[in-house]
């Protein structure tokens, strides 16, 4: 199959597919995350877990995820995205499977365990969002990357309907620690599905040299992986590449954008099903299928915002443009969120978050953008950094989210706070990052040496 004659004609869609598949891991990677926010009261009770000592497991995986970021993309530009990012799902999977077990231990050694398989969880995730940019960059061309990226980024939205309503099910049934069994079964399957259908372009067994050709002339960087290795000469993590790719001001503002943009993700992730239960006195039975309203909308808008991205290139607009319209209008919508401290009827408010999360969709085209801005051989280290500072936002927004309600005993500011992290994003995306083109290395960085 690896032999495969390149002179075929047909136009294969195999890149689809690609996208499904990086769809299905990512809803599997934030359903991991999920099952720890769903499976926490019945843990609490079995555990004796205090609030605090359920926000320290909470704040736990975004500690571990974000310190990941870097090595992980120093492993996907050195091995390759198939052999990292395959190995990757299944460490989590091991680790899932035993947070399970762990609930049999005492209740102070219980604790202890899952913080420390929850930290490892977040390193064994770091390389997912990464290698999502790193396969784009290899799988699409440009005019596509938009709605490509879209889809494997709305990930994050459809996980939470996806996922709530399987594991309430099972901690009803079966009690919280089948949670993670099921996810770690599942991690199981997933990582041999990954490893029998992920290649570099040119390797794939199902791809005809038409797809590889339309691939190639749209900007696809389709040299980057073969056989799962990494083949586009590729610079070490060293705080010299670091501080290379700090020094462009178009990158500082789409890092900083990014930071804006996750403080939206992380007050949904977190804080938005207790705004429901205590500032909106819903039942936890409402606040599930509540919370899932606008997470379909994000991720509807999500779509819409990569395909919204490639049209506007189709039709001759400059990538600036395409990528910055979406997001700057995204952003824009996400800040009516603030209407809801003015709405006191449960399905007005519900209308306004869902605007809101609708246009957070829309405008979270920054994988797209790294996509298109990475320098060649270190498409996995800037997306590592882009999501090291982005995933900043999953420690410093629960945090401050809760110093404020318990400062003013209401979620008013903490609606206000979002809001200003969405136009920070906007002001972000506007004058700091100016042209948006792919980055090209003036001198070449050192393959060994210090920083």
């Amino acid at each position: 199959m690896g032999n495969l004659t390149r002179s075929d004609s047909r136009q294969t869609q195999v890149r689809f597919f690609i996208i499904a598949t990086l769809f299905a891991v990512s809803c599997f990677s934030f359903g991991d995350r999920v099952a720890l926010s769903i499976a926490g009261t019945a843990m609490a009770r079995d555990i004796d877990l205090s609030p605090l000592r359920m926000g320290y497991l909470f704040s736990g995986f975004s500690w571990a995820y974000v310190l990941g970021q870097l090595p992980a993309g120093g492993l996907l530009d050195s091995f390759g995205s198939k052999r990292v990012y395959g190995i990757s799902i299944f460490l989590w999977s091991i680790f899932a499977f035993l947070t399970g077990f762990a609930g049999y231990l005492a209740a102070s050694a219980a604790f202890t365990a899952i913080f420390v398989l929850r930290l490892a969880s977040g390193f064994a995730q770091a390389p997912v969002f990464p290698g999502n940019g790193r396969i784009v960059a290899s799988w699409f061309p440009t005019a596509e990357r938009g709605r490509a990226s879209a889809i494997f980024n709305s990930s994050q939205y459809f996980a939470l309907p996806i996922f709530a309503p399987i594991f309430g099910w099972i901690t009803h049934e079966f009690g919280w620690k089948s949670c993670f069994w099921f996810m770690g079964l599942l991690g199981m399957v997933l990582t041999v599905v990954w490893f029998k259908n992920i290649y570099g372009v040119r390797q794939h067994p199902r791809i005809s040299a038409a797809e590889i050709e339309t691939i190639e002339r749209g900007g696809g960087l389709v040299n980057t992986d073969q056989d799962g290795k990494a083949t586009v000469r590729s610079n070490p993590l060293t705080w010299t590449t670091v501080k290379t790719l700090m020094s462009h001001r178009m990158l500082v503002g789409i890092y900083i954008g990014q930071y804006c943009i996750t403080t939206l993700t992380w007050f949904f992730l977190t804080w938005f099903p207790v705004y429901l239960a205590q500032a909106r006195h819903m039942s936890i039975l409402k606040v599930g299928f509540a919370a899932a309203v606008p997470g379909l909308c994000g991720g509807f808008g999500g779509i819409l915002g990569g395909v919204l991205s490639d049209k506007l290139l189709h039709r001759g607009h400059s990538l600036s443009f395409a990528r910055k319209a979406p997001i700057m209008a995204g952003m824009a919508l996400s800040m009516t969120m603030i209407a809801c401290n003015y709405a006191r009827a449960q399905g007005i408010m519900l209308l306004f978050m869902s605007i809101s999360f609708f246009g957070k969709g829309i405008g979270a085209l920054g994988w797209t953008v790294i996509s298109d801005t990475s320098p060649k051989g270190l498409v996995g280290i800037n997306g590592a950094l882009f999501n090291f500072i982005g995933n900043m936002a999953g420690i410093t927004t629960p945090i401050m989210i809760g110093y404020l309600v318990q400062k003013t005993g209401s979620f008013d500011d903490v609606l206000i706070f979002v809001s200003i992290a969405a136009l920070g994003a906007i002001v972000s995306y506007g004058p700091i990052v100016g042209e948006i083109k792919r980055l090209e290395l003036t001198a070449p960085l050192p393959v060994t040496g210090r920083s």
